[in-house]
């Protein structure tokens, strides 16, 4: 049996194209990009859904990798991968911001952990609620969501020299308005609530000096943080949510769905 080159670049260019776009996507996104799962694992769940994805697709164009077409045609792959990732990963971002602030209204901005997903330093306050947007994220399908979108992409965004224009990259930076307005909404309550306590506290102190506001005002800001973070919890689901809609929709616009 003869194989030509143009056979074997069809067959080649079926699965790598693909390969590319997903393993992109799952370097940044949530919960697949975590550091905590390694490289092995998720190069092989990538190589899995090429070959789940590929026998669907419409046959790519005859493009040779090792060309430098190839390398413009896998370089378009990597940032369109690389966009449904980091759009997704705006959400946690949000929601690390918002402990940030929560934990520094409350007093325990010096008490940090690393975040094993990320890798940097956050306050205890941002892990919980990273620990529960995880949560979340997976309650609401937003994964399977994902790799729906990514598999959409292929034929609304097919392999070729097309792929993000300037536009696009300019809709990713205006989404960063919708990140730190899920962030405001998510530790507006608290917060607000922390400044009606520290200005009590202002009061407390200065009808009685002799009060040492550093031996009372710590422990009660510190409890009511608690307290308040434990009545705030019902609508985290609620503001999750909206910044996951938010974001697969502007997934939807930059692909063109």
């Amino acid at each position: 049996m003869v194989i030509s080159v143009d056979t074997l670049l069809g067959w080649v260019g079926m699965f790598v194209w693909p390969f590319v776009r997903i393993s992109a996507m799952l370097l940044v996104a949530p919960i697949f990009g975590a550091r905590t799962l390694n490289a092995r694992t998720r190069l092989s769940l990538g190589l899995l859904l090429a070959i789940l994805v590929a026998p669907m697709l419409s046959p790519p164009p005859l493009i040779d990798p090792l060309s430098m077409t190839g390398l413009v045609v896998a370089l378009q792959q990597v940032l369109i991968g690389i966009m449904m990732g980091f759009v997704a990963q705006l959400v946690f971002a949000a929601v690390t911001l918002a402990g940030e602030s929560i934990a520094l209204s409350m007093g325990l901005g010096f008490a940090s952990v690393i975040d094993p997903a990320g890798g940097v330093q956050v306050p205890m306050v941002s892990q919980y609620f990273v620990i529960l947007t995880t949560l979340l994220f997976l309650a609401f399908d937003a994964h399977l969501v994902l790799i729906e979108l990514m598999a959409l992409s292929f034929e609304v965004m097919p392999v070729g020299m097309q792929g993000l224009d300037a536009e696009d990259f300019w809709r990713i930076v205006g989404f960063g308005t919708t990140m730190f307005a899920g962030a405001v909404l998510i530790a507006l309550p608290a917060m607000a609530s922390l400044l009606l306590v520290n200005l009590a506290m202002g009061v407390v102190t200065r009808a009685a000096p002799q009060l040492n506001i550093f031996a009372v005002g710590f422990p009660v800001t510190l409890l009511m943080g608690f307290v308040l973070i434990m009545l705030t919890l019902p609508g985290l689901p609620v503001r999750v949510g909206d910044l996951l809609t938010a974001a697969f929709l502007l997934i939807q616009r930059l692909l063109g769905v």
